[in-house]
């Protein structure tokens, strides 16, 4: 299995007729294990000490000082682990320096989780969690469930999820998402107003004309460049406002797209050894602070988390390789996150 993979986010996530086969816990637990045996050993949680701090970048406007990995939870939130695990796997990367956390109220148990992990690190993590919705009481009822299990008073971020799939209209209405948002901002309750999501990057474009959204997140690799090319098409206008921007799927994401995105053993699209050239191509994007990745188990948080204190900028000769592998994926992969435009 490809161990890195980050999941694949969406709103509409029903199984497949039959449902999707889920990763075995007990291979799960094995492989947790022996990737935590050299902590455990090392005396725990706090055998991070040693280490080099991760790397941070400011998220545009926000000022915010981010580690370059963010902590994507939707995997180990929907399964295959337990609270107890998710809790446990989630308190070892923020030791270990990632301060950056991802969440959604559709992420399985991932609120619940964090909200464990949270309370007593508040001032030093940046949590961002997401409403899946068009409208204002949808996303009310959304985000007083999400302040009750992550067991905060104020949440860092909140994206408008799926923006690709969203009706901009009614995004936009006196009844929308976003106005909703605004006032949540204004009284405190949230910081930043995000958008995230995989597809249409033209919606994105359109609330970017708004001048109230303060963060990005969305597909930027090496070869989704070739079929929604955020790079290309947001991105600029997020430098252009000052937009803090965040990549997701850096490493193309699972095989299959949306269907397998609990299959975690399908593997990833990209193979082990190119993993640290995908990321170093999503964080040398000029804007990008982070690069938000989602683990599936402990041993893939501890390998991403390695991956990104190792960054170093893809030279030129690297760059244009994994470019080209990107322009031969393309074609396969196709636009697997629902429509372009």
């Amino acid at each position: 299995m490809n161990r890195h993979c980050d999941p694949l986010s969406h709103q509409d996530r029903s199984p497949e007729p039959g449902g999707c086969p889920r990763f075995d816990r007990r291979e799960f637990l094995r492989h947790t294990t022996l990737a935590g045996a050299g902590l455990l050993a090392a005396g725990g949680a706090g055998a991070h000490d040693d280490l080099e701090p991760l790397p941070t970048r400011t998220l545009g406007r926000t000022n915010a000082e981010v580690s370059v990995l963010g902590l994507g939870t939707a995997p180990i939130g929907e399964g295959p682990v337990g609270l107890e695990d998710a809790v446990e796997i989630f308190n070892r990367v923020v030791d270990r320096g990632v301060n950056l956390i991802d969440t959604a109220r559709i992420y399985g148990n991932s609120e619940e989780a964090l909200g464990h992990v949270i309370p007593p690190r508040r001032d030093r993590l940046f949590v961002a969690t997401k409403v899946s919705t068009d409208l204002a009481d949808a996303a009310e009822r959304s985000l007083a469930e999400s302040f009750r299990l992550l067991k905060t008073d104020y949440l860092d971020l909140v994206y408008i999820h799926s923006a690709g799939s969203r009706n901009i209209d009614r995004v936009l209405g006196d009844d929308g998402v976003l106005d909703y948002l605004v006032k949540q901002k204004a009284s405190g309750r949230i910081r930043f107003i995000g958008i995230s999501g995989h597809n249409r990057p033209g919606n994105f474009l359109r609330l970017l004309e708004t001048g109230q959204i303060d963060v990005v997140m969305c597909v930027m690799n090496y070869a989704d460049r070739n079929i929604y090319d955020f790079e290309r098409q947001v991105l600029p206008e997020c430098r252009r406002q000052n937009v803090g921007a965040l990549a997701m799927k850096v490493y193309v994401g699972i095989k299959g797209g949306f269907p397998n995105h609990r299959r975690a053993q399908v593997g990833c699209v990209t193979e082990p050894e190119r993993m640290p050239h995908a990321m170093a191509y999503a964080l040398d994007l000029e804007g990008v602070a982070s690069a938000v990745v989602g683990p599936y188990t402990l041993e893939q948080a501890l390998e991403n988390i390695e991956i990104a204190r190792a960054y170093q900028p893809l030279t030129p000769q690297d760059r244009d390789a994994l470019l080209a592998y990107g322009r031969q994926l393309a074609p396969e992969l196709g636009p697997r996150y629902g429509p372009v435009v």
